[in-house]
């Protein structure tokens, strides 16, 4: 998930762990995209949209998210974020984004290697345990597992947990029953999955109290 500042800085450095790897890969939507409207306290201020190419086991995926937040007609902020998500075989390959906010600009790239993930912010190199994956929510079968921050690189120390399913609400106002995990810590969302496993919403609260929802069109 991207999105406009919902957890604080983290920069962790992680020793290797090495683990035989297990697939990490949910299901892909069947029309190969997702696209959300995004909500700051109930106003709409942009979108979300993912596409997926490639196969189900080793997908890319390509993301871009536009958002601005004015007051009266004086725009007080804007997030533009693109990543490029690499699969290969169930397993998390390699990440490239690129974050441009009124908060400051960021890139970030991470890569798999026998040793780890590393991930590259700047100068700055973490190396992560084997097995850590992007935050980037589309992908509910790495909730359990350890996570970084797509737009800054940093490891994030949250729970995730899931609760069941509950009532989400959609672009067109329809409301559907969805999978809802928790994510807590350093990070106060929701996300909802349909019962194939494609994203299919997400409420949050950011840095500044107000509240951030994604709605699925």
């Amino acid at each position: 998930m991207t999105h406009p500042e919902p957890t604080r800085r983290t920069l962790l450095t992680a020793g290797a762990l090495l683990a035989v790897p297990t697939p990490l890969l949910a299901a892909t939507p069947a029309n190969r995209k997702l696209v959300f409207a995004v909500l700051r306290n109930g106003e709409r201020i942009g979108e979300h949209r993912m596409t997926f190419a490639g196969d189900a086991k080793s997908p890319t995926v390509s993301t871009e998210v536009d958002m601005t937040v004015k007051l009266g007609s004086v725009t007080v902020y804007r997030y533009r974020h693109t990543a490029r998500e690499v699969w290969a075989d169930g397993q998390f390959e390699s990440l490239e984004t690129v974050t441009d906010a009124t908060a400051g600009d960021r890139k970030v790239s991470a890569r798999r290697a026998p040793e780890g993930v590393r991930i590259r912010t700047g100068r700055r190199e973490v190396l992560a345990p084997a097995g850590t994956a992007p935050l980037t929510h589309w992908n509910p079968k790495v909730l359990g597992g350890r996570l970084f921050n797509p737009q800054e690189g940093g490891l994030l120390r949250i729970t995730a947990t899931p609760k069941g399913l509950r009532s989400v609400t959609l672009a067109n106002g329809r409301s559907m029953e969805a999978q809802v995990w928790t994510l807590r810590g350093e990070a106060e969302i929701d996300d909802w999955y349909d019962r194939a496993g494609v994203w299919t919403g997400l409420k949050g609260r950011l840095q500044d109290g107000s509240t951030l929802e994604y709605l699925r069109a």
